[in-house]
């Protein structure tokens, strides 16, 4: 990942609580026929090593856990917010005209090695978990125990489990740190005056970043 270092994410929290937010990774990795991508939900250890473990699970019937048995090396992209930025929003423009288009976005992106786990009490574990996760804020939560027993049974003999413990892991905050201090004023007021969630999530986001 390109990596201009005004738009470099060193923080770790930042990069974890990312994960946490948006756990819908795309995972990407080299098979028997060729690079494919796998959008999967992770959950983030991280108290495990240096940069912390994704714990996930796919379908038996997803060939992407026979690719990655031998723990093959795997990159997985999580991406929050992005919005368009429209030249005509900098101050710059009004001055010199010498501007141009460009995309703001915060990303994440983490590497490591892919363990491949079939153990069903660390499969239960991890969906009770997850589920948990995503669950926990709702008014009436499911939980997996509302579930038969023996579907629930039948249901994890149908997947199987990842492990990637982060060797690397990289953020990109692209928030419009590169311009001055007129230009980002534009950028929040015009963000702000498109008014759609992306765009005041990144209106934020620019405001956070010029501190």
């Amino acid at each position: 990942m390109y990596e201009p270092p005004l738009h470099r994410q060193d923080d770790l929290a930042a990069l974890h609580d990312l994960i946490r937010r948006r756990p819908l990774g795309l995972i990407v990795n080299r098979g028997a026929q060729g690079l494919a991508a796998n959008a999967v939900p992770f959950l983030i250890d991280a108290g495990i090593g240096r940069f912390g473990r994704l714990r996930a699970h796919v379908a038996r019937a997803n060939g992407l856990w026979r690719e990655l048995q031998g723990e093959a090396e795997t990159l997985v992209v999580f991406q929050d917010v992005d919005h368009y930025i429209s030249p005509s929003w900098y101050a710059t423009k009004r001055e010199t005209g010498k501007v141009v288009p460009t995309w703001n976005y915060v990303m994440v992106q983490a590497r490591g090695r892919a363990k491949v786990i079939e153990d069903e009490a660390w499969l239960r574990g991890q969906i009770a978990e997850l589920t948990a996760t995503h669950e926990g804020g709702r008014a009436a939560p499911w939980a997996v125990d509302d579930a038969p027993e023996d579907f629930v049974a039948a249901m994890a003999r149908q997947i199987v489990g990842l492990e990637i413990e982060i060797d690397d892991l990289r953020g990109k905050w692209k928030a419009s740190q590169n311009r001055p201090a007129a230009d980002r004023a534009g950028v929040i007021a015009g963000l702000t005056e498109d008014g759609d969630p992306d765009a005041l999530a990144m209106a934020a986001i620019v405001g956070q970043a010029a501190k």
